[in-house]
């Protein structure tokens, strides 16, 4: 023991590189045993929803998976595979993975959805935004339907897997572990609860239209958080070196723009999950005829008028237009989005320290900020404008845009721990 305790001290270097690596590798280990303690335990409880008996004349479920492979670095594909695959398998559910890898799936995503009970998108912000946009493509004449008719009937399940996951925010409580979320996500989907969502539905004067569930951004702060990562060597002050550089540009750093909007909707009330059985074909067509001959000629409705819409001319650092879905209110009895138009006097002290918290919370509106809730607006920009928008996490060129708020219509799965936490803080 001597002999040991010498030679450790005589070669202290080696030794305490070598405790190192031990504490390092010990630590390892025990966080993949912890990681697959939490999968066997997701999996004995997805094992319970496969275990139900079922009718012999009721089909299996069907799940389309819609799966980023590029999510995550790439390794999207094996967090799936190894987290959230094996649940979904032991709950009974008939799986189909789709792999959005490449352009021009849009007719065959459509064709899918004929044939499937629930979605699941496995991935980012980014994945999210082109499964709704690639099935809205799909058809250019049925834009509207493949939004109110597809997604509002067929529920929508989210499984985290990318850089950004905003959704997940709304969804899942909050953890820092990778695999317990996921599979906190997946277990979500299985147990049914779900909570209706708003789309913002952005279109240009020629493009087709582009939907979010997050929202817009354009300014100051977006274009410095898109060029965080050229500062990775800097480690943790990659952010603020970064927001430090952009005010280097012409300062202070004003963006122009006009803006018209609408007020607020008044929210109908939400329809009943269980319909009632169809009646006999008689029956249907004896309502049919009777309806038509007594019914008076429909009335044509009002177009909204140019009295109607609130006009301003804005001069910002940033403009945001947010849905509610990050502050989700399922009692409220408007249905409104959020416009932010931030104030252009801050210091080059404030727009780097408030860069770093718009890192986390993209959409936040900071104290001296104008604050519109809208159902509609159009964004009106000086010709010649250059820059980008940021919708939902990925670039798009800035040109002038409408856009309407789709008030609920995407039903997500949630954990039901947050759709109580959420009806819990309505009550108060």
């Amino acid at each position: 023991a001597v002999k040991v305790l010498t030679t450790l001290r005589n070669h202290w270097k080696k030794t305490t590189f070598g405790v190192c690596l031990l504490s390092w590798g010990g630590n390892w280990l025990y966080g993949r045993h912890c990681d697959n303690l939490l999968r066997r335990a997701a999996c004995q409880e997805a094992q319970a929803f496969g275990n139900q008996l079922i009718p012999s004349s009721m089909p299996l479920k069907k799940a389309t998976v819609f799966l980023n492979p590029a999510a995550c670095k790439g390794k999207a594909r094996n967090l799936f595979e190894k987290n959230a695959a094996p649940i979904l398998h032991l709950s009974g559910l008939d799986v189909t993975v789709v792999k959005t890898d490449y352009e021009g799936q849009a007719k065959k995503l459509l064709e899918l959805m004929e044939n499937t009970d629930l979605i699941i998108i496995a991935g980012g912000d980014g994945t999210v935004q082109e499964v709704l946009q690639e099935l809205a493509d799909a058809n250019v004449n049925l834009l509207s339907s493949c939004v109110q008719a597809v997604f509002s009937k067929i529920p929508i399940g989210f499984i985290p897997l990318g850089k950004t996951c905003t959704l997940s925010h709304t969804l899942y409580p909050e953890s820092t572990n990778q695999v317990q979320h996921i599979t906190n996500a997946t277990l979500a989907i299985l147990k049914g609860e779900t909570v209706p969502l708003d789309v913002l539905q952005i279109k240009g004067e020629k493009e087709q239209p582009v939907f979010a569930v997050t929202g817009l951004r354009w300014g100051s702060y977006r274009d410095a958080g898109v060029k965080v990562s050229k500062y990775w060597y800097l480690g943790p002050l990659k952010t603020k070196a970064a927001h430090f550089f952009s005010t280097f540009k012409e300062w202070p750093q004003k963006h122009q723009a006009a803006l018209m909007y609408l007020g607020p909707t008044e929210r109908p009330p939400e329809e009943p999950e269980e319909k009632p059985s169809r009646p006999p074909l008689y029956v249907r067509l004896y309502r049919r005829l009777r309806l038509y001959w007594s019914s008076p000629p429909k009335e044509i409705p009002q177009e909204v008028t140019l009295e109607d819409w609130e006009e301003l001319k804005l001069s910002t650092i940033e403009l945001s237009i947010a849905t509610r879905n990050r502050q989700l209110d399922l009692t409220r009895t408007e249905d409104f989005m959020d416009i932010c138009i931030e104030a252009d006097t801050v210091s080059k002290g404030q727009f780097v320290n408030r860069g770093s918290q718009k890192m986390c919370d993209p959409h936040m509106c900071p104290e001296g900020s104008q604050c519109i809730q809208a159902s509609r607006c159009i964004l009106q920009l000086p010709e010649g404008t250059e820059g980008s928008f940021g919708i939902d996490n990925e670039e798009y060129e800035a040109m002038p845009v409408e856009v309407k708020l789709l008030p609920r219509k995407l039903r997500f799965f949630c954990d039901p721990r947050m759709r109580e936490q959420m009806l819990h803080a309505a009550v108060q």
